[in-house]
This record gives structure tokens, sequence and C-alpha cells, in this order.
């Protein structure tokens, strides 16, 4: 059974270009995505600033998560609010993803829309009409699988309630969260976690079907303090995974986000039932936290890297003081949450690295670029922190045959939903 609907990825293709799209050059107004991308203009065409995508570097990280996991015995829920992007979701499921993550009632209804057969929400949904939508969701289609978080009895009295009111026909599969000291949501305590299982068990209408959490609100680096946090937190999940009365002969245990992943199937790969990693940010990577973090850069993940997929691209509009210049792209267009972009080349100089280059800020539409020698009018790519507030910022972004090489061309585009 197929796990997207390809009918709607597919019309994805049939969009006009038109002035939405800040990416998009007039030239290409009025032509549908599949005609300009079967064209494969040269990328000089576009404007800055511009967010682009490497194709090669996208199949890379592909078919390397995909191995990785399967050789580990995990199953691979990507979290889809990475890219937010169906045409990636589809490449997700067809190279063996099991589910689709998401993190909120839009994000879920993004999913439904371009029928995503099964997601995950790692979050409590408790809003009543959410609630009541789900469950509508849930008996017209029969084939959809849901399965989502709870972490209070209160949670699951506030669900169950708008079920009940709802009148939902299908119960709906939860998982007890699990979470740490100082970090995000999720019981504190195992016992606590135990009490809000058996309050599931009691509601006629959710089923409890796992246990899950996430490891990466409890460390920043891959400091021995930082891993040594990560483990003791996996392995209280681990026993309360064994603990909890589940409502099923294969409950699952998930965790995993994309900077600890090796060591949750460390933790967790031998429990009963399924493991579900959550890993999100793999088929992107980055230039900047996830190059430093990433299981396969500290040599968890076996000999092979991960390589970055996106480049933010802009513009020298500005030189006034010899040691500053100024690029035409800022918060508006590139992430920098976890980092300052890093200059890497000048476009079509043959690749020359700007090796003592650096951003130093960022304003709503300017960056400011010292030690770089550059004149006004050149273009610098630029290496990029954090995919996850990267694509927000984009609608529909370019996909290039390489984005090493001295003139890319556009192969394909990609539409977001935020």
């Amino acid at each position: 059974m197929t796990m997207i609907d390809d009918a709607a990825v597919d019309a994805l293709g049939e969009e006009v270009l038109d002035w939405r799209f800040k990416a998009i050059p007039a030239s290409a107004h009025g032509s549908t995505v599949r005609e300009y991308a079967r064209s494969r203009r040269p990328l000089d065409e576009f404007g800055t600033p511009l967010l682009t995508l490497d194709a090669g570097a996208l199949d890379h990280n592909l078919e390397l998560m995909a191995g990785w996991a399967r050789s580990a015995g995990a199953l691979l829920a990507p979290h889809g609010k990475t890219t937010m992007a169906p045409q990636l979701w589809r490449r997700q499921l067809q190279a063996g993803s099991w589910a689709i993550t998401v993190a909120n009632l839009p994000q879920l209804r993004v999913a439904r829309a371009f029928g995503v057969r099964r997601v995950l929400l790692a979050n409590a949904l408790l809003d009543p009409a959410g609630l009541g939508w789900l469950s509508a969701e849930l008996e017209e289609h029969p084939e959809f699988d849901f399965l989502s978080w709870v972490d209070s009895v209160r949670s699951v009295e506030l669900m169950d309630e708008a079920l009940r009111a709802a009148r939902a026909q299908r119960q709906v599969d939860v998982c007890v969260e699990l979470g740490g000291p100082h970090g995000r949501t999720g019981a504190r305590d195992v016992n606590e976690a135990i009490a809000i299982g058996e309050a599931v068990k009691k509601a006629p209408t959710l089923r409890l079907v796992g246990s899950g959490g996430y490891e990466g609100a409890l460390a920043h680096d891959a400091s021995t303090e930082g891993l040594a946090a990560v483990d003791t937190y996996l392995g209280r999940l681990a026993d309360l995974h064994g603990r909890l009365p589940y409502e099923t002969d294969e409950p699952l245990v998930t965790a995993g986000g994309s900077s600890f992943f090796d060591q949750v199937v460390e933790a967790l790969g031998d429990l009963d039932g399924h493991l579900v990693l959550r890993s999100g940010a793999y088929l992107v990577h980055d230039d900047g936290f996830y190059r430093q973090i990433s299981p396969f850069a500290r040599g968890s993940g076996g000999g092979d890297r991960l390589r970055s997929a996106m480049h933010g691209w802009a513009r020298v509009v500005s030189r006034p003081e010899p040691e500053l210049a100024l690029l035409d792209a800022g918060k508006r267009d590139l992430p920098f949450d976890e980092g300052m972009p890093e200059p890497q080349i000048v476009r079509g100089t043959g690749g020359a690295p700007l090796a003592k280059a650096r951003v130093t800020a960022l304003n709503d539409q300017h960056a400011f670029l010292r030690g770089a020698a550059v004149e006004v009018g050149d273009i610098v790519r630029l290496g990029l922190s954090h995919p996850c507030t990267a694509f927000d910022k984009w609608t529909l972004i370019p996909v290039v045959d390489d984005a090493g090489a001295e003139e890319p061309a556009v192969v394909d585009l990609v539409r977001t939903w935020f």
C-alpha cells in the first residue's frame, strides 16, 4: 500500500510560477514547476537572496540514513517539520521510512492533505476541535494510522472527554512520554509515567501502544557530560518501556533526533517491540550544528558521512569599509539560531574557498561579511546551520545538480507548506 498520495504530490508540478515565490526569476513566470524543472535552467538566472538544495547530497543522505536504520534494526519516522515538503517526504517513505513525524495539528493536516498514511505526532493533541477533526479523519479513512503522546493524567482526561464528545468510533493510539530534567514535555518520574499509562488503559477512546521521548533536549553538544546525560535519560526510558500496561502485543518505543540516534539504538534497540527513530535533519544536514554533532560526524554512524544539501546565495551590495562587505541576505532568508552562515566560495571563480571570511551579524535583510576579498556584485555561497529554521523562510526551493559546479543547473523545485 502506498504511504502517500502520489497524485497529490505529482500535482505540485502543475503549479504556475509567479511573483508569490521569491526565489523564482520573472523569466519563469507563467511556466509550471514541471516545465521549468525540465528545462534545466542555469542558477545564474536566479536573483539573490536564494536558498538551494543539492540533488547529489540529498540522494547520498537519503541512502546513507535508510541503510543505517535498516542495519540497526530500527524503524525510521523522519520528522516532517524539518522540511514541510511532501516531495521530500515521499522520497523518505519510498526509501523505507515507516511513517512521517509531525509536531502539531497544522503539520498533521498538511500530512493528511497529501495522504500520508501513517503519522506520528510527537506531542500531545488536546485541542477539542482538533480531536474532533482527527476522529472524523480516522473514521473516514480506515487505512490511516495515527499515534500521539500523553504526559499527564490530565492530558489523558482531556483527550478522552473531547473524543467522547466527538463520538469517536476508533480509538486513538498513544504513547506515554517520558521527559528529563529541564527538558521539554514528558513526565519527569517513571512511576508517574506508569500511572499515566494506567489512566490511558481506563480511557475507552484511547489505546496504549508505546513509550517515547526526546533525548536531544538534554544535551546540546557531544561532550562527555552531554553524552552521559543522554545515556542516563535513555536508561530511564528503557525502564519505563518494560513496565507500561500496553494494549498491543507489539509496543513501540520512540526517540532519536538527529544528534544522538546511535545512543538511542544502543540503549533501546533490544527492547520488546519496535524501535522508531524520528531523526529529521539527516536528509538536508548542514554546515554547522549537525556537521559537528551528528553520529556520522562523530564516527558512530560508520565510515561515511552526511553531506550538507542546503546553501544560501547572497550578493555583495556594499563595501562601505575596507574589511566589511554587506550581503543582500538576512534573517528573513537564512537560519541563524544555531550559528551564523559560513562564507564558502564566490560563484564563478573556480571554487576558491573564502578561508578567512566570516559573517559576524545578520539584520533582517543584510549579512555583515568580514575578512573576504570580494567586490560589489560578487555572489557568495554560504554554508548554513540548522535546516529546521531554513525551510520555513522559503515557499519554493530550487534544487541544483551540483552546488559546487562552476555553473549549477536547476533540476527541480521543492514546495514547502509552513
